[in-house]
């Protein structure tokens, strides 16, 4: 019997073997000799996925150690580059006072921005400068009809006939964003989750967010932001109660074709939105709205505390809650378990 077995393992040593099995006995062998020294050869996952895949897994929305695309759209604006060197002459001839206050050993300056309680006004102007410089220093002007305002007007007045030319100003942005967020009362997390989404769907759809569709896709990553992150959601009818020519048969298309390019892929680790925050800053140290700076005294250093302590409060919360919905072995040490009575 055994060598039977090992003879048949070669379709030549076995005349009775069927000429379809031998032809599978061929192709095993030759998929297993592809690699000698480590054995049989198995594709790797990542073999077997499409590039388009591979390229949406490490985008900055995604990966925690990628550059954000604003903040590079940003460094290279020229005006900036301008405005750096301008900053550094001046810094050296010592011309005027410095703009920017440092700390020392004697006097601490802090802002009441944290990466768990971020400063509303400062975070939206930030979002704001970061949509601004994705529109200013676009590829092309690649867009959708959904997205389209002329196709999908937010209100009853004409759109001008130059508005797929004119790029807004950063104060337009910026009160279009600040009139949503005061009326629907949404946090600072949630626009710094709306411009994840946006980066996220600029390079999912292969898109550019333009003078024309730059309204409707801040709009869509604003409405899906805040339905994730905000426990008390904000429904779609009303976002047309503050849009009042907006109907809501075109929020919920919006809304669903926004979800389709995205591929359903709402999650935002903490990590990357720990990322977006941090490069905020920086592009706030870089340009004119800069985080408010006042000196750390007993007060401010009391309230720090205080936030720090229903911060650690609130995790606590959430860690109990989460052992008592499910209970690993790692759990199970400090359990105790009543003898058993044996009768």
């Amino acid at each position: 019997m055994g060598n039977t077995i090992a003879c048949c393992v070669s379709p030549e040593r076995s005349p009775k073997l069927p000429r379809q099995l031998a032809d599978r006995q061929e192709d095993y062998q030759i998929s297993t000799n592809v690699r000698d020294d480590t054995g049989p050869y198995l594709q790797h996952i990542s073999d077997r996925e499409e590039p388009n895949e591979l390229a949406q897994e490490f985008h900055p929305s995604n990966h925690a150690r990628l550059r954000t695309i604003f903040l590079s759209k940003s460094q290279t604006d020229r005006e900036l580059q301008d405005k750096r060197k301008s900053n550094h002459i001046t810094h050296v001839s010592h011309t005027s006072p410095l703009s920017k206050k440092y700390s020392s050993c004697s006097t601490i300056f802090i802002d009441d921005s944290t990466v768990s309680q971020p400063n509303l006004k400062s975070t939206i102007k930030c979002v704001t400068l970061a949509i601004y410089y994705h529109i200013k220093n676009r590829d092309s002007d690649r867009s959708l009809d959904i997205f389209d305002e002329k196709m999908h007007p937010l209100s009853r007045e004409q759109v001008p006939g130059d508005y797929s030319r004119t790029d807004p100003e950063h104060k337009l942005i910026y009160r279009f964003v600040r009139t949503l967020f005061s009326a629907a009362q949404l946090t600072a997390e949630c626009a710094i989750v709306t411009l994840v989404y946006l980066e996220r769907l600029l390079t999912y759809a292969e898109m550019d967010i333009c003078p024309c569709n730059w309204k409707r896709i801040v709009l869509g990553a604003i409405l899906l932001a805040s339905k994730v992150w905000d426990d008390q959601a904000v429904w779609n009818v009303d976002y047309c109660q503050i849009l009042k020519d907006i109907t809501v048969e075109d929020m919920n298309e919006m809304e669903r074709q926004f979800l389709e390019l995205l591929q359903f892929n709402i999650n935002v680790p903490s990590s990357v939105y720990a990322k977006y925050y941090f490069d905020l800053r920086s592009l706030a140290d870089d340009n004119s709205p800069r985080l408010p700076l006042e000196t750390l005294g007993n007060e401010r250093a009391q309230k720090l505390e205080a936030i720090s302590r229903l911060c650690e409060d609130k995790y606590k919360d959430w860690s109990r809650a989460a052992v008592k919905r499910s209970f690993s072995a790692d759990n199970l040490v400090g359990i105790r378990c009543a003898n058993a009575v044996l009768s």
